[in-house]
């Protein structure tokens, strides 16, 4: 099951206490004070797993603590630190602050390791505290609490292109015919519920990645459907195709079709509705009305965009 989104819980470890002790060997008089340190707690860390694409494994398990540092003892013996906790995320995740909502990292990179939360320092031992005036201190410092936070994880998929428009306008069909992937087709509106990523090979031996982004509609911006978690896949992409439905099968216009999705974009994301954007006027192998891929002619040229006919199913 595809999953880009997860709320879950994260703790750092807490710092071990420092220990109040003294020196009691039977051939030591008046023993000065030797407690040691107490351990760091443990700090949380998250890294990008390659084998990783989906947050799934964060709907069965929402807490994560990290361990705490073990407390100092006598002769000077400083306690053990906790172990950091390292936590697998998908690439493109990003993680927020639950209560906030700001952005505390973005794992974007290959290989890139964040610290998330910092461990609590462990405490200080009672030898720390010896003055020429205080021989024998009886006091030893706690160590610091680690920090708990609630956390959102969002993945944004990482792709070159992303392919827009309303729902079964043929998107995942194009996606069937120009990589390897395989999504599910069929002829009704939402196919589509999880995006759907396919390399393309060129003749040149180099390659790049689409995402197949499941059908956006009216309100999408507002939350209307599931159109938050579909627009959010699209912010990284440096391209879109903008699928549109020639063959009047929807009995809708291609210009207002056009208008609209561009309209959710904007609402969501001023930047998004720049992106670099090519119109994609599919099924003409079955159009009925000439005049609905002119009037979409028309719109690519007042919009300054390329325009492109075709037919997926035929290829």
């Amino acid at each position: 099951m595809f999953t880009d989104y997860a709320k879950i819980l994260i703790k750092s470890g807490d710092g071990g206490n420092g220990a109040m002790t003294f020196r009691r060997e039977k051939y030591v008089a008046a023993g000065g004070p030797d407690g040691g340190d107490g351990g760091r707690g443990g700090s949380i860390y998250f890294t990008v797993d390659p084998d990783v694409n989906t947050l799934i494994d964060f709907r069965f398990k929402k807490k994560f603590k990290a361990q705490n540092g073990e407390n100092g003892s006598g002769n000077h013996c400083y306690g053990k630190s906790g172990e950091d906790l390292y936590i697998k995320v998908p690439l493109g995740t990003i993680v927020k602050d639950a209560k906030t909502e700001k952005v505390i990292v973005d794992l974007s990179k290959k290989g890139q390791t964040e610290l998330v939360l910092q461990g609590g320092k462990g405490g200080k031992g009672n030898a720390h505290f010896a003055t020429s005036t205080r021989q024998a201190p009886r006091f030893a410092q706690d160590g610091e609490k680690g920090i708990e936070k609630e956390i959102i994880l969002e993945l944004k998929l990482l792709a070159d292109v992303g392919l827009i428009g309303y729902p079964n306008v043929g998107k995942s069909t194009f996606l069937s015919k120009v990589t390897s992937a395989k999504p599910k087709i069929a002829n009704y509106h939402f196919t589509t519920i999880i995006p759907n990523l396919g390399v393309v090979k060129t003749e040149y031996a180099d390659s790049f990645v689409i995402a197949d982004i499941p059908g956006i509609i009216e309100g999408a911006s507002q939350g209307v459907g599931l159109g938050l978690q579909f627009l959010r896949h699209i912010e990284r992409t440096r391209l879109l195709l903008h699928f549109i439905d020639v063959s009047g099968s929807e009995q809708r216009s291609p210009k207002e079709d056009f208008y609209k999705i561009n309209e959710e974009l904007k609402k969501y994301s001023e930047k998004l509705s720049k992106r670099k954007q090519i119109i994609v006027a599919n099924k003409i192998d079955s159009a009925q009305d000439e005049k609905l891929y002119k009037e979409l002619e028309e719109v690519a040229q007042k919009e300054k965009m390329e325009i492109f006919k075709i037919s997926a199913v035929t290829r």
